[in-house]
């Protein structure tokens, strides 16, 4: 599987959990055997344009911030146009499900799910997406940006019993119809991280289930990352979502 990244993503651009040092490091560590890494680009001021105001990217660009998060839109375009072939991983930095077109909280500067699918339906390569987004936090960002634009379904699972939860994904993902199926990859869900509920099995089930979804379907499939703060445990749930992700 091809891995999108950046040694950029290693640097510590703010004082906040999404960007601690090693956080990467320890995502690197677990896939790098496994997995072909693909240097990311910069998105376009076009593409980021498309999805935020121009007061939003002036906000982040005062911030000394621009660049990085820029980097983490173009790695998800990247990703998403990798995705349309083969699954594809967007491992990035600063995360993006909770920046909206003009605001933006939650560790996240440009909506990089937002960007990267806004990227690949004006330039024809689909008409409509399934967004999974299974980060602990409820995508707000995404759910402002993408929900008006009436092309992409998105679905945010909530349950706190986690057999309940799996249910609940792979219930939805069953009735998806799309010509792209993406993740937002938060993995502050775990029984060690932030929200107590999923094991690594279970990110490895659900990579599957997207898999298995994107095969029915005929189309691609590609995932984010976005939330996931405990490093000793993080890369080894990415580990295995990848691992589903790519059919095993």
């Amino acid at each position: 599987m091809k891995v999108v990244t950046h040694e950029d993503f290693k640097q510590v651009y703010t004082h906040e959990p999404a960007a601690a040092p090693g956080r990467i490091e320890a995502i690197l560590g677990a896939i790098r055997d496994e997995v072909v890494f693909e240097d990311a680009y910069p998105a376009g001021a076009e593409d980021i344009a498309a999805i935020h105001s121009k007061s939003h990217i002036q906000s982040v660009t005062h911030q000394g911030l621009y660049n990085i998060a820029s980097l983490a839109a173009g790695g998800a375009i990247q990703t998403a146009l990798t995705g349309l072939r083969e699954p594809c991983f967007g491992l990035i930095r600063p995360p993006g499900h909770h920046a909206s077109a003009d605001s933006y909280w939650g560790f996240c500067y440009f909506n990089n799910m937002a960007v990267a699918l806004d990227h690949l339906k004006r330039n024809g390569h689909i008409k409509t997406a399934y967004v999974l987004d299974f980060d602990m936090h409820y995508g707000d960002g995404t759910v402002n940006i993408l929900k008006p634009k009436g092309y992409v379904a998105i679905h945010n699972p909530e349950s706190h019993d986690r057999k309940e939860y799996l249910s609940d994904v792979s219930r939805h993902l069953e009735s998806a119809a799309a010509d792209i199926i993406a993740v937002s990859a938060g993995f502050d869900n775990h029984v060690q991280d932030w929200g107590g509920v999923l094991t690594t099995e279970d990110y490895q089930a659900m990579g599957r289930m997207v898999h298995d979804t994107a095969k029915r379907l005929q189309v691609g499939c590609f995932g984010l990352l976005e939330g996931g703060y405990n490093h000793q445990v993080l890369g080894e749930n990415v580990q295995a979502f990848l691992r589903g992700l790519s059919g095993s």
